[in-house]
């Protein structure tokens, strides 16, 4: 049985293909009677399902994080696909290609990984330049970095996509500071350390979850730990760089109702928080455009950025648009009107002005 990916289905169909189960939840109908909610995915996004007959041997079975074979019928409701199952058995995760169920950034990330030490090896500040580049080749934060999500399901939410994220605001960060003459030394290492710790906050595989360090702990206060770290094994290390640095870090959630234990009060940190924020609200919407499925140019409601989303690409025009010359063909082919001739005058100029005499 070939794989069938969630992307390519169409409605209306009947399907039989193998999946994750990202959720699965039994629910209780108006009538009373059961039935399972799930949630499955695969590499090219989410495909919600109903199993309408409860079975206690599914329930006992199926879980969270297991594989699945399924079967059943594309549907549509309220524009969105839905999958409405006639079976469901699990599969054991040692014959299935991991890579068919974890989505990926486009960039590779070994790739990745140079460009970001070649910006670091660009900085003018000596200090911060050791202490970016002692961090991110320490061999386990390296690996970590390459694989990691930037979130569980919203921010980056793919494999690599920590790493793709945090490249990406650097990028900002080299541009910007010059734009904005700011020190880019500390906008770069901000965009590079602000998330780095969610290497510690998430775990890793096909359905990512949060560490107990993550909820007892967090990213945040985490970077200040490795801060810290590093810095100490650099000799002299300025006690004001450091500290201007774990500013950015505290502070780039930007608010405190996100959470932000500071709020940005340097330039430098106000910019971090900026670039962060643009590149998380503008990778959220490409994978809207490339995973919802609601049916038309329109996403469904995105709780998160609360709204819809445009999915389609827009209008483009490289050329000028040429309108069509168009002809009309008159039932009976018309003689062109002929001119009037212009009449002669019947007096002269000359005549007519005889005896006219000017007064002096």
């Amino acid at each position: 049985m070939s794989k069938l990916f969630i992307a390519d289905l169409q409605g209306k169909e009947e399907i039989e293909s193998v999946f994750a189960v990202k959720i699965f939840n039994v629910m209780e109908g108006k009538d009373g009677r059961k039935y399972f909610n799930v949630i499955l995915s695969d590499s090219t996004g989410d495909l919600e399902a109903r199993l309408w007959q409860y079975s206690e041997e599914v329930e006992r079975n199926i879980s969270k994080n297991s594989f699945v074979k399924v079967r059943g019928k594309l549907n549509f409701f309220q524009g969105r696909k839905q999958f409405i199952l006639s079976h469901i058995e699990k599969v054991e995760a040692s014959t299935i290609n991991e890579d068919d169920f974890v989505m990926k950034a486009t960039q590779n990330p070994e790739t990745m990984y140079k460009e970001l030490l070649g910006i670091v090896d660009e900085l003018d500040d000596v200090y911060i330049r050791d202490l970016l580049r002692i961090i991110i080749t320490d061999g386990e934060v390296a690996r970590r970095l390459k694989t990691w999500q930037a979130g569980k399901s919203i921010h980056h939410a793919y494999k690599s996509g920590l790493l793709e994220h945090i490249l990406s605001c650097t990028y900002l960060a080299t541009n910007l500071s010059r734009h904005y003459k700011v020190n880019g030394n500390y906008v770069v290492a901000g965009c590079i350390l602000h998330d780095l710790c969610k290497i510690y906050e998430l775990t890793d595989g096909i359905n990512v979850e949060y560490t107990e360090e993550g909820k007892l702990v967090g990213h945040l206060v985490k970077g200040l730990e490795i801060v810290d770290r590093y810095a100490s094994k650099i000799k002299n290390f300025p006690h004001h760089t450091k500290m201007h640095i774990k500013h950015i870090l505290l502070s780039h959630h930007g608010e405190y109702e996100y959470g932000s234990p500071k709020i940005p009060q340097t330039s430098e940190a106000f910019l971090v928080h900026l670039i962060d924020m643009m590149d998380s609200k503008m990778g959220s919407m490409e994978m809207i455009k490339k995973t919802d499925n609601a049916t038309g140019h329109w996403s469904g409601f995105v709780k998160h950025l609360d709204r819809i989303v445009y999915k389609a690409e827009l209008p483009f025009y490289p050329e000028y648009i040429v309108e069509e010359e168009t002809t009309f063909q008159p039932e009976e082919k018309r003689q062109p009107a002929k001119k009037s001739p212009v009449a002669e005058p019947k007096t002269s100029m000359s005549k007519m002005l005889s005896g006219f005499k000017v007064e002096d």
